[in-house]
């Protein structure tokens, strides 16, 4: 599926702002699901110094400073991605059948025992701490000897089922825990909780964000800037066979979106786009950034995921 992103993020500031420093991850990343055709990030006003460069992650992102007087900032990502169906999983392949306590003892710590980088997204992170209330929410779905992969798809509709998703009900910065404890939010919070479960049960698991084609409702025409960034999770299968890594085989990621119910390898469906991945938000943040000045802000975000003939179309509508 061929698709076209435009992200644009506007600051209007209540006052005169002298110098800014910001970082930005609006590239989509290239991986074995999508492919990135073109991309462009146009910044206004033009900054001083602008820097692109790999996080930790694998991630691509945008460092840029601002060095001359202004009261608006405005940052606007313009991506063509070409994504692929998920592929079904090969008969025989060992993550299939492969048990969540074969995983879990994976990754328990074993003195010289080989790195799995993996590993990394077990641990607590800002968002996202180690807590009893996940273990106790995932439990019903990790019952002893189930799959990994069929575990992590009922903790999946678990969490759709189980909590209410309702806009404005949390904040940017709320920690996973309180989503929980009011059984309800947006896809971050879902994602997050389902993260918080994961690594309860010593099982990695990685934040991911995105996109995701939506169509409007029946009747009603497609809008510019009527969509939003989405959020959802990757679980962590290794290869524990030393014959089978002996063979090239490599462990795998498998993507779970708890607010759609839909999952698979690689990514949920063809009509996901990922754009970056980390242990929670904090790692994956659109744009963040510091301003030296005490003046107040106001933001609007605007997101467009559409095929690109259909996004020009819009586009052409709106200058007529």
């Amino acid at each position: 599926m061929l698709l076209r992103i435009l992200h644009r993020t506007r600051y209007r500031y209540h006052g005169a702002i002298d110098m800014a420093q910001h970082m930005v991850h609006l590239r989509p990343v290239d991986t074995a699901s999508q492919e990135v055709l073109s991309h462009e990030l146009r910044i206004d006003p033009n900054p001083a110094a602008r820097s692109d460069t790999t996080d930790v992650f694998g991630n691509q992102r945008t460092f840029f400073s601002l060095q001359s007087t202004h009261n608006m900032l405005t940052v606007e990502a313009d991506s063509l991605v070409q994504t692929r169906a998920p592929e079904p999983l090969p008969e025989g392949a060992p993550w299939r059948g492969m048990t969540w306590e074969r995983v879990r003892e994976h990754f328990r710590y074993r003195a010289q025992a080989p790195f799995d980088a993996a590993s990394e997204f077990m641990f607590a992170s800002p968002y996202v701490p180690r807590d009893d209330a996940f273990t106790a929410f995932a439990r019903p779905a990790y019952k002893a000897g189930l799959p990994a992969l069929e575990a992590a798809r009922m903790l999946m509709e678990r969490i759709h089922t189980e909590l209410t998703y309702e806009t404005d009900s949390t904040e940017v910065n709320t920690p996973a825990l309180a989503a929980l404890a009011q059984g309800k939010g947006v896809c971050q919070d879902f994602a997050h909780i389902m993260l918080g479960c994961l690594r309860s049960l010593g099982l990695p698991a990685r934040y991911v964000s995105g996109y995701l084609l939506t169509r409007p409702p029946p009747g009603k025409p497609r809008l510019i800037g009527a969509d939003a960034s989405h959020a959802w999770v990757s679980v962590y299968v290794p290869v524990v066979n030393d014959r089978e890594a002996a063979d090239g085989l490599t462990g795998a990621w498998f993507d779970f979106d708890p607010t759609n119910n839909r999952c698979g390898w690689g990514s949920p469906g063809e009509d996901y786009v990922t754009l970056a991945t980390g242990r929670d938000f904090a790692d994956v943040s659109p744009m963040r950034g510091v301003i030296q000045s005490g003046a107040r802000h106001t933001l609007a975000v605007a997101v467009t995921v559409a095929p690109p003939d259909e996004l020009d179309q819009l586009e052409a509508a709106e200058t007529d």
